[in-house]
């Protein structure tokens, strides 16, 4: 496995309004989004190309909406930063580009 392209930890993983984990891991390695829990289980992966995403621009910018798999999910990069949902909105953007590319 390569290095991930995107790492954040501690990341407050929801689906609507339950919390599926409070410290989270969120990666982009290999073309792939992959979202675990703070024990290191698979909560949902997809390929780049077919995750959507969303940085709401006036709201909270630690916020992030992401939807894997038809399934979507608010992420809450707390200890990244305070424009962290943005690089993270930047990163996958950057690893779609990448994809297919020799």
């Amino acid at each position: 496995m390569s290095e991930p392209e995107f790492s954040a930890t501690g990341v407050r993983i929801g689906r609507r309004l339950r919390s599926l984990t409070l410290g989270g891991q969120v990666l982009i390695r290999d073309g792939r989004l992959v979202l675990l829990t703070s024990r290191g289980r698979e909560i949902d992966s997809a390929p780049v190309e077919d995750v959507h995403t969303l940085a709401p621009r006036f709201a909270v910018r630690r916020r992030a909406l992401a939807t894997v798999n038809g399934t979507g999910y608010l992420l809450t990069l707390r200890r990244q930063g305070a424009a962290s949902a943005a690089r993270f909105v930047d990163a996958l953007r950057t690893a779609r580009e990448g994809v297919g590319r020799p």
